[in-house]
Order: structure tokens, then sequence, then C-alpha cells
């Protein structure tokens, strides 16, 4: 048994009652508010974010992230090595798509780590890859674990075993989606090029070209939602789940995942002197930057999808008499 203890917003026993039948009875559609206000449910979320000492959080997922991200890199670099050269430079095409959101320095960094250990790919490097690689991500995937635990007011009840079990496959089954991912803007992108060679007519390649993006641009879409829902689904210890292809968490995490990272990109563009002044460790205080955001973005979407259920099974229990008025899901935040 793991032996994590979360600290509770709700340690009012009627509070918790409250937590507990969110974690029994999800919602089907986390659309329907059924009622409840959402400008309560903002409100709740920016207080449950600084009660739930999110922003601690996020550095600590931050921290595991970029503990798992080399010996994947290392892994990664030595199977492509040694199986052809022509793999591994697909897969580094497949890698400069992360230039989009990566700031540059972070992701130059990255770029090299992985040049250097394809060229040095040995069977050795494999086994040791594979093994450090499967063990810092699953203690990556368990920081999760214990940051939507707290998001969700649940202690984690699963056996050690099978927590790490979990986090190690869930963790690959993200690593497919995100190649799948990466693998969708490469496709995307020859496919256009290769319509604009073959198709004659100016207005008709462009128009496939157009096409061809907008569907790229979907499934791109489609897929990075269905990474944070598969998160939101597998991570907290929840005694019921219920799988949603689309939330409001979801939607609004990787919106603001992708607009930080923007944002980020752009601050360091018009402020390098942030990588000089550091030197060569800015490239790895950088990426661990983006790693934070990441994690923060990802514990908001979740935040909000449980302030959504929280506030929905409050007004459910209120309006059966179950609980009186004046209880409600955060403490310290007065009811509407």
């Amino acid at each position: 048994m793991r032996t994590v203890d979360h600290t509770l917003n709700a340690t009012d026993p009627l509070a918790q009652r409250i937590w507990d039948q969110v974690a029994q009875s999800p919602l089907r559609n986390l659309w329907d508010f059924q009622g409840a206000s959402p400008r309560l449910v903002w409100r709740r979320t920016f207080h449950a974010m600084l009660g739930d000492n999110l922003l601690s959080r996020a550095a600590e997922m931050g921290y595991y992230f970029l503990f798992a991200l080399f010996p994947m890199l290392v892994s990664a670099s030595s199977i492509l090595g040694l199986v052809a050269r022509r793999a591994s430079n697909i897969y580094l095409s497949l890698l400069h798509y992360l230039a989009l959101v990566v700031p540059a320095s972070a992701f130059k960094m990255v770029i090299d780590t992985f040049n250097q250990t394809t060229a040095a790919a040995t069977s050795g490097k494999i086994t040791l890859g594979l093994v450090a690689a499967i063990w810092s991500a699953s203690v990556g995937f368990a920081a999760i674990q214990d940051g939507m635990n707290t998001v969700y007011k649940v202690r984690e009840s699963r056996p050690y075993w099978k927590a790490r079990g979990a986090a190690i496959l869930v963790t690959l089954l993200l690593s497919v989606l995100v190649t799948l991912n990466l693998g969708v803007l490469l496709g995307g992108d020859l496919l256009a090029k290769l319509l604009r060679i073959e198709i004659w007519h100016p207005w008709l390649a462009i128009t496939a070209d157009a096409s061809v993006h907008i569907v790229q641009w979907t499934l791109a879409s489609s897929l990075l939602l269905l990474q944070f829902n598969v998160i939101y689904y597998f991570a907290p210890d929840l005694k019921v789940k219920c799988w949603h292809w689309m939330t409001p968490g979801a939607v609004i995490g990787v919106l603001g995942w992708v607009a930080s990272s923007i944002g980020l990109r752009v601050y360091l563009h018009f402020f390098h002197s942030f990588t000089i002044a550091y030197g060569s460790l800015g490239g790895v205080i950088v990426l661990l930057t983006w790693f934070y955001i990441t994690g923060l973005m990802l514990l908001l979407g979740a935040e909000i999808n449980s302030e959504i259920q929280a506030a929905v099974m409050e007004k459910k229990l209120k309006e059966a008499g179950e609980i009186p008025p004046e209880v409600v899901a955060e403490p310290g935040l007065a009811p509407a």
C-alpha cells in the first residue's frame, strides 16, 4: 500500500461527503452543469488551485518530466540507431515538430542529446536505457497520480505494484499517442507537398493544400485532447470512472498549454539574454520551465473537471436534503 497521505481541503465531513460522491458517481456529461453556476465553478477552481497547492505540485511534476526525458531519448535513439540510420532520421524529423511549442534553446538541447546518443548506439545502452526510461517515466506518472488525487480529494488506495504498473502502461500508451500525433503532422506536410507538386491547376492545388492542413491540425488537436483525457481517466484513484472523449478541463488545459508555450517562446525570443546569462544551464532551465507549464495546465484542467462534478453533486445533495445549505465543497469559499 502506498503511504502518501494527501492533504485534503474538505476537512468538514459533510464537505468531504460531496467529494466522496464525486469519486463514486462521476458525471457522464461534464458539459451539462445541471443548473450549477459556471461562474461559481470558475471561482471554486481558482480557490482550489491555491488550496491544493497546485503551483508546487506542478513544479514537482516538471522535475519528474525532466528526469524521465533523457533516459527515454537514450533508449529511443539507441534502438533506432541500431535498427537503421534511416529510422533515426525519420524519428528526428518527427521530433522537429516539437519546435512548434518547445522553446528554441530547450529544443536544441533535446535534439543534440538525441543525435549524440544515436551516433553512439550500442546494445548495452538499449538495455540500460529501457530500464531507466521505464522507471523514470513511471515515477513521473506517479507524480501525476498524486496531483490528480489531490485535485479530487481522494487518498491513494491502490497497492504500490498496481499503481506503478498502471503508471508504466499509461506512459507507454501516451508515448504511442505522442508519436502518432507527430506522425500526423509529418504525414500531413508530406501529403500537402506532394499535392502541390502533382496538381497542375493552381486553385485546386491551393484548395487541396488547405484541406490537408485543416484535417492535419484537426487530427493533431484531437489526439492532444485524447492524451489529456487518458491522463484524467487513469491517473486519479476514483472508485468509479467514466470515460469522456472531450471535457471542459481538457479543452481549457490544451488551449492554456498551447498559449503558454507560445507565450514562453515569444518571451525568450525577445529576452534571449536569459539563456546567455545562464550559459549551458539556460537550456535546462527553459526546458524545466516548459515542463512546469505543462504540469500546471494538466492540473488546471483536472481541477476544472473536478469542480464541475463537485458543484453538481453539491447541488443534488442539498436538493435531496442530505447536507445543509451552508455546506460547500471548497471550505473557506462562501456558497453562491
